[in-house]
């Protein structure tokens, strides 16, 4: 993974997502440490302390300061694109790290119907969309069950 990416998704700390469809889904976390060996903790995993709570809000994400209200979509994207441009990187959204999981996954031998199910996709050919075939992938598969 590339280690741009890999700052911000650590930076991000453990990702969080609705699917487009609004429908409440189970939301599988993981944590990127092992990747990034040797890191200091993130100002999100700060704030995730639980002893630096200072609110009641039921939100997981609220705002840093008083009356701290939930998070809106467009303070997650703005906050994701000023990572980006922290380590300069542009073009850094939140949907795409559903298209990175979902690549990563299917890479490492995923079966795409569990991809799908992460995601809460209803129709495999959405899930489809969202990987990008690596043709080093491909070309093991072929010499594993073709060749």
């Amino acid at each position: 993974m590339d280690e741009k990416l890999v700052c911000i998704l650590n930076e991000m700390a453990d990702f969080l997502s609705i699917a487009q469809t609004k429908k409440l889904q189970e939301v599988l976390l993981k944590n990127l440490s092992s990747e990034a060996p040797q890191r200091e903790q993130t100002s999100n995993e700060t704030y995730l302390n639980i002893n630096s709570c200072h609110d009641d809000n039921p939100a997981l994400f609220t705002t840093l300061d008083a009356p701290y209200d939930r998070l809106k979509i467009s303070g997650v994207e703005i906050r994701v694109r000023e990572l980006g441009r922290k380590i300069s990187m542009e073009r850094i959204h939140p949907h795409k790290f559903r298209r990175t999981m979902a690549t990563r996954a299917i890479d490492k031998g995923m079966p795409i119907e569990q991809v799908q199910k992460i995601l809460g996709h209803s129709q495999i050919d959405t899930t489809m969309q969202y990987a990008i075939v690596n043709q080093n992938n491909v070309k093991a598969s072929h010499r594993k069950y073709i060749a």
